[in-house]
């Protein structure tokens, strides 16, 4: 511990952050870094706690308290602070495969954790491990580690997102040689075309996807996995890997559904991400929100996502639909540290929309009840109703249902559903002769990835379920373990 009182001495300090207004003019990345001199002083706030409740990785009342890939928080912390950027990055490297996506996108379940929370703000984590890893990039101490010796083992991924990579990164690192297959057209799954450039340039996902071709990975997209090419993967490779992620949307069963001008938010996102890479926004080939009043179901950080992407369109208007009640803007009494903390947040798209129009999009428990059509089948109006809690008889579970005379009409022109996931690729599923469970996943017990087919595993959403980026990437890293073991014996993967 470099600093003991360092805690007591120094604030916390996010990253800078553009102002609202000037930010939406474009979809880069609007979070710059802290000076050299004001990361050492983050670091240095690191309290060196008897016990790190910010790497543990606990259950709490069935909920998970701390980094699921048990990162190394306290060190790394110390070696920003006593200016050792190379160890920083060998001990931030030890447990994380992409600390480059998790700093930026994942809501750091760590920083819930800190112990310098209990009392006041806990230190920049997800800020820190940012740093280290574009420090390590922009100092060129991140170089191809290409294996010296290879098992003469082959496994094949099957999907690049977050899972697919860190576990196609751990097996290539042991010296099997993997094979990534991916669906679209650009590899990076979720982190391609499921998160906003502005919060994941993907340049940052290209230079990883480079980085590994170069260590060995290859890489196959536009390739649909049909029971053929089942077939071929499981008899030309020694183990395949499924990291397809929970990709059925939750649709919307209400009347009028079938309107021109309603989407999933994975569409619509992925169109912004595709048009973007492609030609600028320019050739018109996306779906557009520009001039539209649009309505977004859906109040988690996919609907947030959608609420930003639209504003940078330039659309006219913009709500957000939330089910459930607003929750409390400090934690309450059942909810204590270390527990995330079940707050109210105004995530950067409800910022951006308050800036613009005045008003928070969000209107709590509420939901759409019919969609009204225009000339042609076009869009033209949604009927939302409002929602109170109830408890099923049935079931005795909490509910939420419609309060009758609440209806209300809002002009709109685009519906965009953000209403979750039900679960893994059916068609992908079937292809393999698997079955999903009641959830939609692939079944397979907590440590588990082995599926029922022989020599087939599973990991990331996929398997565990709708999830975080950083839950993915400890799937993969853990499900390349697993399969180390089934094609040597035993593993040295951690």
């Amino acid at each position: 511990m470099g600093k003991p009182t360092g805690f007591m001495e120094y604030g916390r300090r996010n990253n800078l952050t553009a102002p609202p207004l000037e930010r939406i003019k474009s979809f880069d990345e609007f979070h710059p870094r802290l000076s050299q001199e004001e990361r050492e002083k983050q670091g240095a706030r690191c309290m060196n706690c008897g016990i790190p409740f910010c790497q543990s990785a606990m259950k709490l009342n069935g909920a998970v308290s701390g980094c699921p890939l048990h990162n190394l928080i306290p060190e790394w912390n110390d070696e920003i602070f006593r200016k050792n950027p190379e160890q920083a990055l060998a001990r931030l490297l030890k447990t994380s495969s992409f600390p480059e996506f998790t700093g930026r996108v994942c809501p750091a379940l760590c920083e819930a954790a800190c112990s310098c929370g209990l009392y006041g703000d806990p230190f920049t984590i997800r800020d820190n491990e940012l740093y280290i890893i574009e420090n390590g990039f922009e100092k060129g101490l991140i170089k191809p580690r290409i294996p010296e010796i290879r098992s003469g083992k082959r496994v094949a991924v099957v999907g690049s997102g977050p899972s697919g990579l860190a576990c196609a990164d751990m097996l290539n690192r042991r010296g099997h040689s993997v094979t990534v297959f991916e669906s679209s057209d650009r590899p990076g799954g979720l982190l391609m075309y499921g998160i906003p450039n502005m919060k994941l340039d993907k340049k940052i996902v290209l230079r990883r996807i480079k980085l590994m071709e170069d260590e060995g990975v290859g890489f196959v997209t536009g390739c649909r996995v049909d029971g053929e090419k089942a077939k071929e993967l499981t008899s030309e490779y020694d183990a395949v890997v499924l990291c397809c992620g929970s990709g059925t949307p939750r649709d919307l069963k209400v009347e009028g559904r079938d309107a021109d001008g309603v989407y999933f938010a994975v569409d619509f996102l992925k169109s912004t991400t595709k048009a973007l890479l492609d030609g600028g926004l320019e050739d018109g080939n996306h779906i557009s929100a520009k001039g539209k009043d649009v309505i977004i179901v859906g109040g988690g950080d996919t609907g947030n996502d959608c609420v930003g992407t639209c504003i940078r369109h330039g659309c006219r208007s913009v709500i957000q639909l939330e089910m459930m009640p607003k929750l409390p803007d400090t934690r309450s009494e059942n909810n204590p540290w270390p527990q995330w903390p079940r707050v109210c947040k105004t995530d950067y798209g409800q910022e951006e929309a308050i800036a613009l129009f005045g008003s928070d999009p969000r209107i709590y428990q509420t939901t759409v009840k019919k969609l009204i059509s225009g000339e042609g089948g076009r869009l033209s109006a949604v009927i939302t109703v409002s929602l109170e809690a109830a408890r099923d008889e049935a079931t005795g579970r909490t509910v939420m249902k419609e309060i009758p005379g609440t209806e209300k009409t809002h002009d709109c022109g685009l519906l965009i559903i953000a209403a979750g996931f039900t679960g893994a690729s059916e068609s992908v599923c079937t292809a393999f002769g698997l079955e999903r469970d009641a959830r939609g996943n692939l079944p397979a017990s907590e440590g588990n990835h082995r599926t029922s087919v022989p020599k087939v595993f599973t990991a990331g959403d996929m398997r565990r379920g709708q999830s975080l980026v950083v839950w993915a990437v400890s799937e993969g890293r853990e499900a390349a373990a697993e399969v180390d073991s089934f094609l040597m014996g035993y593993t040295d993967l951690i």
